[in-house]
């Protein structure tokens, strides 16, 4: 059986643990190596089931730990050609470790990796999908102003996708930061708010998704039981009724738990 668990997911930290019956892969270390470490072995997890790191983008929020968990772990890191360059350039990589480019597709012995682009405000930024042996597909898409063709497309028949829910755009625009960064973060590429998030459910429940994971919750621009509420509204509308056709999460370490798939 699949599992999947966010270990922490917000402004300051994100980091997702995805396993299959032929191991494991994190999707970004951006919390130190002691606290992913701490937990993995929280949930129950073996960290020598971990296959490869795939990294989304070099913003610390996603690898504050990757340079010591990489020297760790020994595993190899995954990621676009532009993302591995900068990780080198700002020594956040162990020397030693392996680190393994995506364009597209890469098959790998705990399964299929799928690397899309994402509207961000950094080069090379990337989702993925993971197509794991038994016929399971995960995804997480964080970190994305605009969900483009190329996004959907990518996400389409995932059984379980953790997907941005950034911000409710009233409290940004109503909050205390400055103009500039308020315009960032709604920008084309910032962050997904609740309601842009939202407006893609209907059809990702249409193509096969029935596990929604709420992820990148700002805690100051947002309520996590705003953000569930804003994306129930849209499955509603449509008939979806929740806990028969869909389940919803909201991410974040007060909520870490591992969903089976």
């Amino acid at each position: 059986m699949a599992k999947f668990c966010s270990l922490f997911s917000s402004s300051k930290a994100n980091c997702t643990y995805i396993s299959g019956t032929s191991g494991a892969v994190l999707v970004d270390a951006g919390a130190s190596a002691k606290a992913i470490l701490s937990a993995i072995d929280e949930i129950g997890e073996d960290i020598n089931k971990i296959r490869a790191i795939l990294i989304t983008h070099e913003h610390s929020d996603h690898i504050k730990g990757l340079k010591t968990l990489s020297k760790k772990l020994n595993v190899p890191i995954m990621a676009s050609v532009k993302t591995l360059e900068t990780l080198g350039e700002i020594d956040a990589v162990d020397k030693g470790a392996e680190l393994v480019p995506i364009d597209n597709i890469c098959e790998n012995d705990f399964g299929e990796v799928l690397r899309f682009d994402t509207m961000h405000d950094c080069e090379g930024s990337s989702g993925y999908t993971i197509s794991l042996p038994e016929g399971i597909k995960a995804s997480v898409c964080t970190d994305l102003g605009v969900v483009t063709p190329g996004v959907r497309e990518s996400l389409r028949g995932s059984n379980i996708i953790l997907i941005e829910s950034n911000h409710d755009l009233r409290m940004l625009q109503n909050g205390p930061y400055p103009p500039e960064l308020k315009l960032r973060i709604a920008g084309e590429k910032g962050h997904l708010s609740n309601s842009a998030c939202a407006g893609e459910l209907p059809d990702l429940l249409h193509s096969g998704t029935t596990r929604f994971v709420l992820g990148h919750i700002s805690e100051n621009n947002n309520i996590p039981a705003l953000a569930m509420r804003t994306n129930q509204a849209a499955l509603m509308d449509i008939g979806a009724v929740s806990s028969k056709d869909y389940l919803m999460y909201c991410a974040g370490k007060e909520n870490r738990e591992i969903i089976y798939i």
